[in-house]
């Protein structure tokens, strides 16, 4: 069974290789039959298409990386973008709370007892 399996694939891979080649010598004599004129005229061309075909996808790119910090991470209700500043105009969550590197009881640092999370 593993033994047809590969037998099917070099054919495959056989048959394509053998259509690689056909395709390259038949764009070989398309080519050889254009005058130099034309042949320079569809580079120009294809360079054009090509650097179209590049703007095209940066903007899609710059509107999909757009869209990904955008998202649905909040329900669409906020989000860290600077134009959708509604997360850092909250309150400051972190003022007038206690410290928590301070032993409240005695105001004494953790790091002077042993550490933050194992109290001596």
């Amino acid at each position: 069974m593993i033994r047809k399996w590969n037998e099917k694939k070099q054919v495959k891979s056989e048959k394509f290789k053998e259509m690689q080649e056909d395709y390259r010598l038949q764009k070989m004599l398309m080519e050889r039959q254009k005058s130099a004129n034309e042949r320079e005229l569809e580079r120009h061309m294809n360079d054009k298409r090509e650097e179209d075909i590049k703007t095209q996808l940066d903007a899609i790119r710059k509107q999909k990386t757009h869209e990904s910090w955008k998202g649905n991470n909040f329900n669409g209700k906020m989000t860290m973008l600077k134009e959708d500043r509604a997360i850092l105009k909250e309150k400051n969550i972190f003022k007038n709370n206690d410290n928590m590197f301070i032993d409240n009881r005695n105001d004494v640092p953790l790091t002077q007892k042993g550490g933050m999370f194992f109290r001596w």
